[in-house]
Order: structure tokens, then C-alpha cells, then sequence
């Protein structure tokens, strides 16, 4: 059995992004001649995709003519302000890095896109490569993960709570829909005196991932302040986690520091989150994976890959996004990250369907993410404005969380807000 440490990934909240430059190649290679000189490469990314220094020079080493900067925001909302503040301008990077909750709001833009080549097409989930393809045809997104989530918990935690510590065991308790999923919870928070899990909003996060419709329909209809099932998703929110949840949100430097402080038990856990933990709790031995998620399957977060069509370096920007979203790759940014594959043949990759990861007690983590991404039946529907109607939601909750607002007005704050978008 393959067996790594996740590589820890130290993420600081609101830090400024930046540049990690690989070298390995001759100095001052800042642009292509016409002969093919040398090129430096950009590569704009947020959070951890799993491209370590040692990932990208693989590449420059077999095209010594390269070289990359690795540029890296701290959040996906820094990177959404800075990609459409000079999409179709300039500034950005040779090769773009867009999360899903935005993608479809990138795709408004697709001509300003460069194509992904033909050699490529037919390497991702089906639903993946179509999210990317627009009206035309033309593939402008270079798929990177998708985000099949199961149950990270601290084992140590269970087990003073008198809850089962065992994987197996903590699936079974938690296997069901959300009611169950709280009751097990508000067990927890009864025994012990503390929240059961990180944040509020992650919940609500789940949730909206297993509807089909969310807040637009695909012919753009607005529905978001009329969709009961989004009513329903707020109200449950607030009743039932709210009061079991640490925070509101994630991302915050409390919310880094208390994966090793004990302050709650569990996370809903897509495998992008693997590193997040492990990088800011290394020398916790509690944490574990449980293949299970609340209400079936759910897919939290995947990202792609844009080329600019105005960039400086667009033919060298697509052999290098190719390569990087490669299935070897991607099986590697995952060993780096828990970045899980969207491409098809990396599932039968035995350094992914063998991967164990020892920060989590050596859970079989590659089998869990492919059990937990053919759990996953529904793909829900994000139209270009998704990430507003969403992140505003979440504001509403935890205007609830920090009693700002009471649950009936903060969803009517909402409702006023959204009328505007």
C-alpha cells in the first residue's frame, strides 16, 4: 500500500497571495523570442491545488526552457475580485485558476478564453468537461479536481464524548439524512459541553449541494428568493446547526488554529480539506475519515484552468495547464493535497486507488474519494450568479450566528439584497 503524509499546507487567512518561484533554468527568462526562447509561465492559483515546487519542476525539467512562478491568493475570493477586475484586460496570469462556484460566471466570458487542444478533450467526468464547453463548442476550461466529500473527525474527541472512534463505526452512525446527522451531533454537544462541528455555513455549503436548483435555472430564471428547498436549507441552518457549530463561516485564523485545539469534532470533508487540516494541526494524531456524508453524496468545491486568450505566452500557458490536469498529474496534486481527480483514468491509478494517508490514521483515502464521488447524484445547477445569491446567504446566516438578526428578519435582509443582484 502507497502510504504519504499530506504535505502540509500552513494557510494563513487574509494573507496576501504569493509567489513561489521554481527554478531550475536559465535566469532572467521573462519572455518567449521567436525562435522559442525562454519563457517564464504564470500560474495563478488560491488555497492548496496541490502543485508543490517539486510538482512544477518535474515540468521545467523537461523543458528547460521554462520557467514558473506559482502565484497563490489566499482565498477563491481574492482570486474572483482579481480574475474579473482584468479578464480581457491585463494582468493576469498565463494560466488562471477558477473554483467552481464561479466558473459558470467566468463562462460568460468564454471568448476571452483560449481553447483547450483537441488532444485533451475526453479525459474528464462527463458533467466536468461539459460545464467548461460553451454554447459554441469550444472547451476553454482545463478540469482540475472535483470535491466528493465524506466526514473528517477527531477520533480522541468521540471518544470522550462516549461516541465510536472506529471509521467503519462513525459511518454507520452518521450514515442517513441531515436529521440524523444533527441528532448525533446535539449527542455530542450534550456530552462534552462544545460545539460538534467547525462551521454553520459549511452545513449550509452541503446542503445547497445536493439540489439540483439552487438559486438560477439554466435558461437564467431567477429563483433563489422563491425556492423553497433554499427556505428550507436556511431554516435548517439555523435551527439545527447554528447551535452545534464553533463558527459561522471558515477561513478565519480562529477557525485555522482550532483544527488542533479541540474547540469542535468534525468537519464535512471534501478531499482538498485533507491538507488544509493536516497543515494546520500536524501534531494532532486524532484526526480521521469516515466514507459517509449526510443526505448520500454530496461535491463540495473543483476548480479548472483557464488560458487567457490575450496572454503573453498562450501556446506554452496550454502545455502546461494540459500537463498539470494530466491523469498522473492529478493523482500526484492529489498525494500533495487530497485535490481529488476529475480525470476518468485516474481511477484506476493504483497510487490513487492504494493511497493511504498516515495523518489520518492511515485512512484509505483514495478509495473513500472514488466511493464518495460515485455517491454524488446530482450536480447542482450554478448559473452566473451563484457566488452572490450564495456568499449572501451565508452573510444571512451569520448575521443568525452572531445575533445580529433574528432567523426571520436576516432571511428577509436577504431577500431584499438578492432582489438587487
Amino acid at each position: 500500500m502507497l502510504s504519504r503524509r499530506t504535505k502540509a499546507f500552513a494557510a494563513v487567512a487574509g494573507a496576501a497571495s504569493f509567489a513561489l518561484i521554481a527554478t531550475g533554468c536559465a535566469s532572467g527568462a521573462d519572455s518567449a523570442s521567436e525562435e522559442g526562447g525562454p519563457v517564464e509561465l504564470t500560474i495563478a492559483t488560491f488555497n492548496d491545488f496541490g502543485y508543490t515546487d517539486e510538482l512544477l519542476q518535474e515540468y521545467m525539467d523537461e523543458n528547460p526552457d521554462v520557467t514558473i512562478v506559482h502565484n497563490r491568493a489566499a482565498t477563491s475570493n481574492d482570486a474572483r475580485a482579481n480574475y474579473f477586475q482584468k479578464l480581457g484586460k491585463e494582468g493576469l496570469a498565463d494560466i488562471e485558476a477558477v473554483e467552481v462556484d464561479w466558473f459558470t460566471e467566468a463562462m460568460q466570458y468564454s471568448d476571452l478564453l483560449a481553447e483547450v487542444p483537441d488532444s485533451a478533450k475526453g479525459r474528464w467526468l462527463d458533467w466536468k468537461e461539459a460545464a467548461a464547453t460553451d454554447a459554441e463548442g469550444r472547451l476553454v476550461g482545463f478540469g482540475t479536481d472535483i470535491g466528493p466529500q465524506g466526514v473528517c473527525y477527531r477520533a480522541d474527541l468521540f471518544e470522550a464524548a462516549g461516541l465510536p472512534t472506529d471509521r467503519g463505526e462513525v459511518a454507520a452512525l452518521l450514515e442517513g439524512d441531515w436529521e440524523n446527522f444533527f441528532d448525533v451531533a446535539d449527542q455530542y454537544t450534550a456530552a462534552t459541553g462544545k460545539p460538534f462541528i467547525d462551521s454553520a455555513n459549511s452545513v449550509l455549503q452541503g446542503i445547497v449541494n445536493q439540489l439540483e436548483t439552487a438559486y438560477e435555472e439554466p435558461d437564467g430564471t431567477i429563483v433563489a428568493t422563491e425556492n423553497a428547498d433554499i427556505e428550507e436549507a436556511y431554516n435548517t441552518v439555523v435551527e439545527r446547526a447554528v447551535p452545534i457549530s464553533a463558527y459561522a463561516g471558515q477561513w478565519s485564523d480562529d477557525w485555522f488554529a482550532s483544527m488542533a485545539n479541540g474547540e469542535f469534532a468534525a468537519m464535512l470533508c471534501p478531499g482538498w480539506m485533507h491538507g488544509v487540516i493536516s497543515g494546520n494541526a500536524p501534531e494532532i494524531e486524532g484526526w480521521d475519515i469516515a466514507d459517509v456524508f449526510p443526505g448520500g453524496g454530496g461535491n463540495w468545491g473543483g476548480s479548472y484552468l483557464t488560458v487567457p486568450a490575450n496572454g503573453k505566452h498562450v501556446e506554452e500557458a496550454l502545455k502546461l495547464a494540459d500537463w498539470l490536469t494530466a491523469p498522473e498529474q492529478q493523482v500526484k496534486a492529489f498525494a500533495n493535497a487530497g485535490t481529488f481527480p476529475s480525470q476518468t483514468e485516474s481511477y484506476a491509478d493504483e497510487d490513487l486507488t492504494a493511497f493511504t494517508n498516515e495523518y489520518f490514521n492511515d485512512a484509505p483515502t483514495g478509495e473513500i474519494g472514488i466511493a464518495r464521488a460515485e455517491a454524488v447524484t446530482v450536480a447542482t445547477f450554478k448559473g452566473p450568479k451563484f457566488f452572490q445569491f450564495h456568499d449572501a446567504l451565508q452573510n444571512a446566516v451569520t448575521r443568525v450566528f452572531d445575533g445580529v438578526e433574528d432567523q426571520t428578519t436576516s432571511w428577509n435582509t436577504w431577500v431584499t439584497e438578492v432582489s438587487a443582484f
